[in-house]
């Protein structure tokens, strides 16, 4: 812990305090959660930023969208709008946010909005003459206003929450206690072949209980780069000389997928917004080279650069072992909510 942190930490405690008063007050009623009719998953963490919740989200899209209408709803984050937006043609980066507009390029036949009033989110979805029969939170474990049927806790492999402090010493939004919340803990962004003697290392430390199921996923890749219309393989552009450019909380393993190749990497505050200052530096370290971003930036950065140099890098979260199980509790709790409607 730097000197900086270790002077805040009386702020630390006050935070950690005024989070716990809040946590007790909705879980004694005094501050009311909304409970709908439907299933609704929340995925989520305690610490800010860089836990890997957007593969999940799109994990679980995949999984569930052939079965059931599915919406996602966002608090779209850094977006240059207010209220509840439905995502339609004319939406972009900027009226949605990065992640949700991502959400809305690839899987065009769910339902995307954002709206910070969750409440208000779910309500006005609802509303509509198509009605989602599942809902995806994203980004939603600390908002309590709306209670989920099912909650997804997430922690990163190398940060996790219970070696964390609360904020502005740690990362930590809430106390650990609050993962009590949680009916699934997923460790992310782990090495692939992680043991299963650490893995039960990591069990102890997160001290779940007993009602709680663990996982652990890593990033992969599937070997190509995407532009648009048109794919490359990773290897045959590994000598060629390009600009990495990315705008996420903790872009170290981006940077590394393409380590020992002729890069410049160029790294920015996660959800930055691209200023033309920032373009123009862009272009003129690529000049008529590459350029390489990670997919929540691509939705950002296309328009604003030449579509014939600009690529981006997808990821997908995949499950170490478990993955049926871990389906198979989706969908008992999907099936069983959905049947009870």
């Amino acid at each position: 812990m730097n000197l900086l942190r270790k002077l805040l930490f009386p702020f630390a405690v006050l935070y950690g305090l005024v989070t716990c008063i809040r946590n007790f007050l909705f879980d004694k009623g005094v501050l009311k959660s909304y409970s709908f009719e439907l299933p609704i998953i929340a995925v989520g963490n305690l610490s800010v930023g860089g836990t890997g919740k957007t593969p999940q989200i799109e994990y679980l899209i995949r999984f569930l969208s052939d079965k059931y209408k599915i919406a996602t709803l966002s608090r779209g984050y850094k977006r240059q709008s207010k209220g509840f937006i439905l995502a339609e043609a004319t939406s972009n980066a900027e009226t949605l946010g990065d992640e949700p507009f991502q959400f809305y390029q690839k899987f065009p036949s769910i339902q995307v909005a954002v709206d910070a009033d969750r409440k208000n989110g779910i309500e006005q979805l609802l509303s509509q003459s198509i009605k989602p029969e599942v809902i995806l939170l994203d980004d939603a474990f600390q908002h309590r206003k709306v209670k989920a049927g099912f909650y997804i806790l997430l922690t990163s492999y190398g940060d996790l929450y219970s070696d964390d402090c609360m904020l502005p010493t740690g990362n930590l939004r809430e106390s650990q206690s609050g993962d009590a919340r949680a009916n699934v803990i997923i460790v992310t962004k782990c090495p692939f072949n992680l043991s299963s003697e650490e893995q039960e290392d990591i069990k102890k430390r997160l001290n779940l209980t007993t009602n709680q199921e663990l996982y652990f996923t890593f990033i992969a890749y599937d070997g190509y780069i995407y532009g648009e219309n048109l794919k490359i393989k990773g290897n045959e552009i590994q000598d060629a000389a390009k600009v990495l450019v990315a705008g996420i909380a903790k872009p170290e393993p981006f940077f590394a997928y393409f380590k020992d190749t002729n890069e410049v990497c160029l790294s920015f505050p996660d959800h930055h917004n691209f200023t033309d200052k920032d373009i123009l530096e862009i272009k003129k370290l690529a000049q008529n080279n590459m350029i390489i971003t990670t997919e929540k930036d691509y939705m950002r950065l296309k328009g604003s650069l030449p579509s014939g140099q600009l690529f981006y890098l997808p990821i997908k979260s995949t499950f170490i072992s478990g993955s049926e199980n871990f389906d198979k509790t989706i969908t008992d709790y999907v099936g069983t909510s959905t049947a009870n409607r």
